[in-house]
């Protein structure tokens, strides 16, 4: 019998036992005035944790089906897509894939997307503008309102952020950004099962969606809107997934939103911390991610690492795309506590020592 262990993972994450509970309910049909009821109170909660007043929608489906949507319904020809890393290269890619014309702003992995790196490629004929705000790959917390600024300065695109790795970790200040979709899901520092994806939208983006062609069925923001005004998913949504967002939006609220922002915080010093004593931070300083640390590998033999964790009831993610084999990231999100990151560190000094 596998070692039961707590995950220090970039998703999915540490899920608590309460919250799994809270999926255990009595099934209840999605087109009943109980489940409205449901979906009413989510988004309620959702306005109320994120301090936003854009327009909410959920879909059963990862984030990546959001980040589409984006695309599908914002952009007839053209994009920008802004990339420092795996996520940024995604989000262009699904532009290509879905026969739209990309043009592409690429920073050096590990380094952050600066305003300068705008200069000279924004143009009229481009329609939206993606970016990821906290690059999972690379442990980089992009400076959203300086590159939303500089994109906004002489042009007026849509403007689509990634926010997988942020919501829930990081105060991005939403308000004050003006965007057009912000999109993330329930796996990440929300700490509930994966599932759910959101998407907070302005009026701008449904607007020009109603002149986009080929929007599909399923990530169709008009159809979705249709069905959110119900309190309706367009689709069946995972009823049970759904009683544990509640449940969770409680808990946040019961902790206070500030106060889990200062929580990650915590924790992410003392991993920062722990790494610059060993083969120091992927991310460029100053932009580092409340989330996720990405760690320079070196000389660490990362199985080994993990599995002498695994055996002590701890896992830790390895690196991820182009720098997999040369780093490896804690994350640390959601529900997770500075004492338990203090007990992952302490388990980490202990098995890198048996390893020597």
């Amino acid at each position: 019998m596998s070692v039961n262990h707590t995950l220090f993972t970039v998703g999915p994450v540490e899920v608590r036992k309460e919250v799994l509970e809270s999926m255990t309910r009595p099934m209840i049909t999605h087109r009943s005035k109980e489940y409205e009821q449901l979906q009413e109170r989510v988004v309620e909660k959702l306005h109320k944790t994120l301090d936003t007043d854009m327009h909410i929608m959920l879909s059963p489906a990862s984030a990546s089906g959001l980040l589409e949507a984006c695309v599908r319904n914002g952009v007839k020809h053209k994009m920008l897509g802004i990339s420092n890393g795996s996520f940024g290269d995604r989000w262009q890619g699904i532009g290509t894939e879905n026969g739209k014309e990309v043009r592409k702003v690429n920073a050096g992995w590990g380094k952050a997307v600066k305003p300068a790196d705008l200069e000279g490629q924004m143009g009229d004929d481009i329609e939206a503008v993606t970016l990821v705000a906290n690059e999972s790959s690379t442990g980089v917390l992009n400076p959203v309102r300086d590159i939303v600024k500089a994109v906004r300065k002489d042009h007026d695109p849509l403007v689509f952020v990634d926010g997988v790795t942020a919501i829930y970790g990081t105060d991005l200040r939403i308000k004050e950004l003006d965007l057009d979709a912000l999109v993330f899901g329930t796996q990440k520092a929300l700490a509930l099962p994966p599932g759910i994806a959101m998407i907070c939208c302005s009026d701008r983006l449904l607007e020009k969606a109603k002149s986009v062609p080929a929007r599909g069925y399923y990530f169709d923001l008009i159809q979705m809107k249709k069905m959110a005004d119900k309190n309706y998913s367009l689709t069946t949504p995972p009823v049970s997934l759904m009683y544990a967002l509640d449940f969770q939006l409680d808990r946040i609220l019961k902790e206070g939103v500030a106060a889990r922002y200062r929580r990650h915080q915590e924790m992410a010093e003392l991993v920062r911390s722990w790494a610059r004593k060993h083969h120091g931070l992927f991310a460029e300083p100053g932009y580092l991610s409340d989330t996720i640390t990405v760690i320079n590998r070196g000389d660490i033999d990362f199985s080994k690492l993990n599995k002498g964790l695994k055996e002590r009831g701890f896992e830790i993610s390895n690196g991820y795309g182009d720098v997999k084999e040369t780093t490896f990231r804690v994350g640390h999100m959601g529900d997770l506590t500075v004492e338990e990151v203090r007990g992952l560190l302490k388990n980490m000094d202990e098995v890198l020592e048996a390893m020597k």
